[in-house]
């Protein structure tokens, strides 16, 4: 690769409506100086674009505006964490092009077209909070990069390689969520992908060095480039891959201890309650307020008790939230059972019994969805029934598989290098430098 490329990442999608503002001047077709508030309106198969001054501006079913060196743009009311328990609107800035495009179904998809070293800095700043140690937000930036160039390369595969999943059955739901989804985008800029909410001003700052000093660099395995993993919080072992995705075996992205110590795999259903219900030494077990200030967004730290967590419902209540969030009605609740778990406890098949019928739900995320009103932090949980009350104890933030983002953080703190931390939760893997 001579070069960096250039990707589309989607901002927004399944909108009828959408308003922002140019800052600076922008060109869409032949038509220049394009600059200030607008608003997009999605009409019998076209966009219309009408802006403050002049009213209509243009009609097509394809726009794209292109700013010159220094401009940005704004959008109004973005959702960031779309289905996860931080859901909310924000406006949001963006360096590079706008891209709007026709749906089908009529509705339009707003997108961010950016060369790869800027959407790092966004995604970076994004992720974590970038006034982190240098060392974790570097080893970030090129598991980030990892990632994405990975994936841009398995889009170009067959489609069948990348499915997500499998026929739903009268016995069972088996589900898991891939990119292949994207189709008029590369990614999009949620949690589903990686986290780009654009520019973040002065606080980037150190971002922009750590992609900088990492320009180029990517996990390898075998020569190819690694499709890098990452959560929250592993809660002290990480995940393997066919857990939360595709049966098969990744060897980089497979259970490891994130501790100093090593930890024992989890084998049986007492290891798995023996476990969560303990507080093992791990490099993301921790509760320094002010090491998690700085390395988690505002909005992240709302999230307490990662490493270790509790949820209750009701009997009534969890019925209500599985008829909600499954599309079935079970009736009266009987049991929940794990069927398979990971090496970390996370539940990959989980029976779910009810008087009306029993169903088989996975993979971990689907599992997570099913059994909260947003989610679970994880599908690493022991069910305690005391009476009428369903107790979930769990353990970690997330899916759990590759690198683990607080452990990491808290790796950086201790003096470890971005190397020393990529190869601790990338097994067997190098770093190159590949434009």
């Amino acid at each position: 690769m001579k070069d960096q490329p250039k990707i589309t990442v989607g901002i927004m999608d399944q909108q009828t409506e959408v308003s922002g503002r140019l800052n600076g001047d922008f060109r869409v077709g032949e038509i220049r100086g394009i600059s200030g508030g607008f608003t997009a309106k999605a009409k019998a198969g076209m966009i219309v674009i009408t802006d403050e001054a002049h009213g209509e501006i243009c009609r097509s079913p394809f726009l794209k505006f292109t700013g010159q060196e220094g401009t940005f743009f704004s959008l109004f009311r973005v959702t960031i964490g779309n289905r996860f328990h931080w859901e909310k609107e924000e406006d949001r800035r963006f360096h590079g092009d706008l891209i709007l495009k026709v749906r089908g179904n009529g509705t339009i998809a707003i997108i961010n077209e950016i060369s790869v070293e800027d959407y790092l800095t966004g995604v970076i700043s994004s992720e974590m909070n970038a006034a982190a140690p240098i060392e974790f937000l570097k080893a970030h930036a090129i598991l980030s990069r990892s990632w994405l160039l990975a994936g841009l390369d398995k889009k170009k595969r067959p489609r069948e390689t990348i499915a997500s999943t499998k026929p739903v059955t009268k016995d069972g739901v088996i589900r898991w969520y891939g990119r292949q989804d994207h189709d008029l985008f590369d990614v999009c800029a949620d949690d589903h992908c990686q986290r780009y909410q654009g520019l973040r001003g002065t606080e980037s700052e150190q971002a922009e060095e750590a992609v900088r000093e990492t320009r180029g660099m990517v996990i390898t395995y075998q020569d190819e480039i690694c499709d890098a993993r990452y959560s929250k919080a592993c809660g002290g072992l990480t995940e393997n891959f066919d857990t939360a995705w595709d049966d098969k075996r990744v060897p980089y992205l497979e259970s490891i201890s994130d501790a100093s110590v090593a930890h024992q795999p989890i084998g049986t259903e007492d290891e798995a309650s023996a476990w969560i219900l303990s507080e093992p030494e791990a490099f993301c077990n921790t509760k320094d307020e002010r090491l998690l200030e700085k390395i988690l967004l505002d909005f992240d730290r709302e999230t307490q008790n990662f490493f270790r967590w509790k949820v209750e419902y009701s009997r009534q209540e969890l019925e209500e939230i599985l008829r909600e969030k499954s599309g079935f009605d079970f009736g009266t609740l009987k049991e929940i059972v794990p069927l398979d778990r990971g090496p970390s406890g996370r539940i990959s098949r989980l029976k779910i019994a009810g008087s009306r019928r029993n169903l088989v739900v996975g993979k971990e995320l689907e599992i997570r969805r099913w059994l909260s009103r947003s989610h679970l932090y994880s599908s690493a949980f022991v069910v305690i029934v005391e009476g009428d009350r369903y107790i979930f104890h769990g353990a970690g933030w997330g899916h759990g598989v590759g690198l683990c983002q607080i452990g990491a953080a808290v790796m950086a703190t201790k003096g470890f290098s971005a190397e020393e931390i990529l190869k601790h939760y990338f097994r067997g893997v190098e770093i190159k430098k590949i434009y």
